[in-house]
């Protein structure tokens, strides 16, 4: 135990017994009614623990108090408390603005190089998984492709199909505000049916597949990487990228097309609807002028560009999937960075095709 005893002066502190954190309270209540100058004799204490060492080591540092009596081991123990006890910076140092710029400038490049570098090597186990495939096709999952294509594409026609008849019914309302200004409400139907068959289809159902399926595929393998089931199929002998990997890049490859397609058809009913209602322009005469001014190299340029946009997508959500470890949380961190890698690289890759297609004369 500890306890006090004081001379004339009421300025001596004498402890004895056990000094630990069970005496914490009553001890600094002892030695804040003490006087200063302060002496305190430890000749008695049995035990000193390290809260008991700092309530003494703060009568030194801040009452200028004398420790006598100590033994070996409790000087040794204040010795380190005071070595320990230095002041903390809560918040760092502001540095300029223009450092803090490069900073961050420095690591968004470093990682996206890394990142990089990542994808580039995940694509090359991709193709390794589907040579091995093509060599040995009892290795193909056929019933896992089959439940990808219901969920990337069966599942999706709904939210794309009423996405795709809005946009033709924007498309169609604000070119025609346009165009009335010049009395040419009719070439409303040029507007809506090369937009939708050559850009906005195609990209519009991409950046929906990466939202939906692209943020799914993310968060199944990494839930299955937290889980170990992922550790477990290397174990047993099966490779993740042909069990998992595989299947999903095929679904998504070979539903895009037909996925870019229906909301193609979707998104000309809507412009459709809209000319018939607001511009009283009939749908016979509707379709006539889609098959006049829309060439057929507009429809091929959707549809060509569907399986790549698909094959990206896919590719960036089992690579984010791939790279969750430790907890739940990465599991959300990495399903937010394969969406928005995949509209990234959509997007690039729609510019690169505006450019390619421009350049061979199908413009």
């Amino acid at each position: 135990m500890a306890g006090n005893a004081t001379d004339d002066q009421l300025n001596r502190y004498a402890c004895s017994g056990t000094l630990t954190i069970t005496r914490a309270a009553s001890t600094a209540r002892e030695l804040d009614a003490m006087q200063d100058p302060m002496t305190i004799d430890l000749s008695g204490v049995e035990r000193m623990d390290t809260v008991g060492a700092y309530l003494i080591h703060r009568a030194m540092r801040d009452r200028n108090a004398k420790v006598t009596g100590a033994s070996p081991e409790i000087t040794k123990l204040l010795g380190q408390v005071a070595d320990a006890d230095h002041p903390t910076q809560v918040r760092p140092d502001e540095r300029p603005g223009l450092i803090r710029v490069l900073e961050e400038l420095g690591l968004w490049v470093t990682e996206s190089g890394r990142t990089l570098v990542g994808l580039v090597g995940f694509l090359g186990a991709t193709l390794i998984g589907f040579f091995n495939v093509a060599r040995r096709p009892k290795r193909f999952r056929f019933n896992a492709v089959i439940q990808r294509f219901d969920v990337v594409g069966v599942r999706a026609l709904g939210i794309i199909g009423l996405m795709s008849f809005l946009i033709g019914i924007v498309i169609g309302q604000q070119g025609a505000v346009q165009l009335q200004q010049f009395g040419a409400e009719v070439y409303t139907i040029n507007l809506i049916g090369r937009l939708s068959a050559r850009e906005l289809g195609t990209l519009m159902t991409a950046i929906m597949v990466a939202g939906r399926s692209g943020s799914a595929f993310a968060a199944q393998i990494g839930t299955m990487k937290i889980t170990e089931e992922v550790d477990a199929m290397r174990t047993i002998g099966v490779s993740p990228v042909e069990a998992l990997v595989i299947p999903r890049m095929i679904a998504a490859v070979v539903m895009m097309p037909l996925l870019c397609f229906y909301a193609i058809v979707m998104s000309l009913l809507g412009g459709g609807i809209f000319c018939w209602v607001s511009l009283g322009i009939p749908p016979l005469t509707f379709t006539q002028r889609l098959q006049e001014v829309i060439p057929i190299t507009d429809l091929w340029v959707g549809l060509i560009k569907a399986p790549v946009f698909g094959f990206i997508i896919a590719l960036a959500g089992c690579f984010q999937g791939m790279l969750v470890k430790g907890n739940a949380e990465e599991v959300g961190s990495k399903t937010t960075a394969a969406v928005v890698q995949s509209i990234f690289m959509v997007i690039v890759l729609d510019a690169v095709f505006a450019v390619f297609f421009s350049t061979v004369g199908w413009g």
